[in-house]
């Protein structure tokens, strides 16, 4: 895997005129969240094979997540970040994972884990939001598309996807098949209530049609999301929603894709505390990811299954004067899944003051494109000129990371 480089794109596009359909669909859905049970719209996969993509927003630390131990440089460069409470848990001779990630941990042992280190975006200015959006929409600089990458795949393979949240993300939009769920505090609504809906939507054949689709949702309790900002979500909350997208995608007839994020990844402060938010994400994040296999499995859908993780960027080597890490550029992106080929795939560039992007960050080599490439073409069978052209414009000299088995 190469450094990469900045590469020409089209110009912006307009948004999908569906994405009309997805927001009436989204807001029947919020009205009977309470009690119905999804149909999911669009065609059945001919293939079964799941993809889901999991956002850590906030600018998650890589080099705490998994710790390049092996590296000369690595003590010196973290200082007090370079000690954990209990011993990392190896990878290979150079990198480890935090303690936290147990779960994890044993899915790399069983060969259904592949980390990815040293990855990020072309984009290197270290916004949440500017990068927030690079990653979702699959574009170079910000703005410049207005759909997302997953969204474009899906509506060229004809695929369905779900959002595990009360909008569509925009990583979703651009595909006309895609559903939202979240979990919902209020009361059951009565069957009276209902019934007028149902008349009320009656004479228009979109509402009518994300109407039913709702209607037929069944939701259990669970943890409600975050504030949706910068403090993380609630202890349990990505782990109901990991359930759920399990729940979801293990059904025959179910999404091919799903989407779910965590927050509170922006880790200024006292990020080495065993009890910090950094430690605390990580564990909520293990757990999740175990929940997501568990239910998988259950549902045998695991082995048809592919999970990217990734975050908008990494932080930075050094710790801050608040025993934390400021916004950075290269991270780390996990894949893991039954189809995964477990390894460690990075081109590891050093933690030496010169070997530093800017004197300051991780370098980043491989551009995180090159994961989602992977995926998406030899998993959801998506062709190489639309991935180069269409789901990642402008990306054609970006090769496809070959992450899964054969």
């Amino acid at each position: 895997m190469h450094e990469p480089k900045p590469l020409a794109t089209r110009s912006a596009r307009a948004v999908d005129p569906s994405r009309r359909r997805v927001l009436l669909a989204g807001a029947a859905t919020s009205l009977l969240a309470p009690w119905s049970r999804l149909a999911f719209a669009g065609r059945a996969s001919p293939t079964g094979n799941r993809v889901a993509f999991v956002i850590l927003r906030g600018g998650m630390d890589g080099l705490s997540a998994v710790p390049a131990v092996g590296d000369p440089d690595f003590a010196s460069a973290r200082g007090p970040l370079a000690e954990y409470s209990t011993t990392p848990l190896p990878l290979d001779s150079t990198l480890a994972l935090h303690p936290n990630l147990v779960e994890l941990h044993a899915m790399f042992g069983r060969g259904e884990l592949c980390v990815v280190h040293a990855a990020g975006l072309a984009y290197r200015e270290r916004s949440h939001f500017d990068a927030q959006q690079v990653l979702e929409s699959g574009g170079v600089r910000p703005y410049e598309l207005a759909t997302g990458w997953l969204g474009r795949a899906l509506a060229a393979s004809g695929d369905k996807g779900i959002a595990l949240d009360t909008a569509v993300p925009l990583v979703l939009r651009g595909s006309p098949s895609v559903d939202t769920w979240a979990p919902s505090a209020l009361p059951d609504p009565s069957a009276d209530l209902v019934a007028r809906v149902e008349r009320m939507y009656a004479g228009d054949p979109v509402l009518a049609a994300a109407l039913q689709r709702a209607s037929q949702l069944h939701l259990e309790p669970a943890a409600m999301r975050d504030d949706g900002g910068t403090t993380g979500p609630r202890p349990g909350a990505f782990v109901a929603l990991a359930e759920r997208a399990a729940g979801f995608l293990a059904q025959p007839d179910g999404p091919q894709a799903a989407v779910l994020e965590i927050t509170g990844w922006d880790t200024h402060a006292n990020q080495a505390s065993p009890n910090g938010p950094l430690a605390s994400g990580l564990r909520q994040l293990d757990a999740g990811l175990a929940a997501l296999r568990n239910g998988l499995l259950a549902g045998d859908a695991w082995h048809r299954t592919a999970v990217v993780v990734a975050s908008e960027f990494g932080r930075t080597v050094a710790i801050n004067g608040t025993l934390g890490t400021d916004h950075g550029t290269g991270g780390v992106a996990l894949v893991l899944g039954g189809a995964v080929r477990g390894r460690v795939a990075t081109d590891w560039p050093g933690l030496a003051p010169g070997r530093r992007f800017e004197g300051r960050d991780l370098r980043t080599t491989t551009d995180l494109r090159a994961v989602l490439k992977g995926v998406l073409g030899d998993h959801l069978k998506i062709a190489s000129q639309t991935l180069d052209s269409d789901v990642f414009p402008g990306s054609a000299k970006i090769r496809p990371a070959s992450l899964l088995r054969a």
